[in-house]
């Protein structure tokens, strides 16, 4: 179930989520197969509808996300993301601009469109640290375990 041009795939995907904007959630479905499956640190879903929920809940969260593609490997059917995810609280201090590095294990169809996207990020060094006293004890508690 290789695409045709797994090369061609990933740069599609690649552009895709680098120019995500709120209104190309709703076309998901041209680059996420109808039963493919989503997990990230906080979720885990399968279809196009319950992934398109995660990316709307995102927008309206968070102002300004998007995603620089840092990296990638390509072998037939799947490849390997690192990217960067940048955005900036609403609820917080919202000009402080914040990042959070991962990747994205996918498999894609013979058509192209991703059928598997799994996230790979460290949510409490990434995310958790960074909010308003949360952040304090979750460096404390991370300085405590390295002691």
């Amino acid at each position: 179930m290789t695409p045709a041009d797994p090369q061609a795939a990933v740069e599609r995907i690649v552009q895709f989520f680098e120019t995500l904007t709120p209104h190309a959630v709703e076309q998901l479905d041209h680059h996420y197969t109808a039963d493919a499956t989503f997990k990230d640190p906080f979720n885990e879903v399968r279809g196009v509808d319950a992934i398109q929920h995660i990316f709307r809940h995102m927008y309206a969260a968070l102002a300004q996300p998007h995603f620089v593609v840092t990296g990638r490997v390509v072998d037939g059917a799947q490849c390997f993301l690192t990217w960067e995810f940048r955005f900036r609280f609403k609820r917080f201090d919202t000009h402080t601009l914040q990042t959070v590095r991962g990747g994205s294990h996918l498999l894609m169809a013979e058509d192209g469109r991703i059928r598997m996207h799994r996230d790979y990020w460290d949510a409490a060094e990434e995310l958790y640290e960074k909010l308003p006293l949360v952040g304090g004890l979750m460096r404390w508690l991370k300085k405590r375990a390295n002691t």
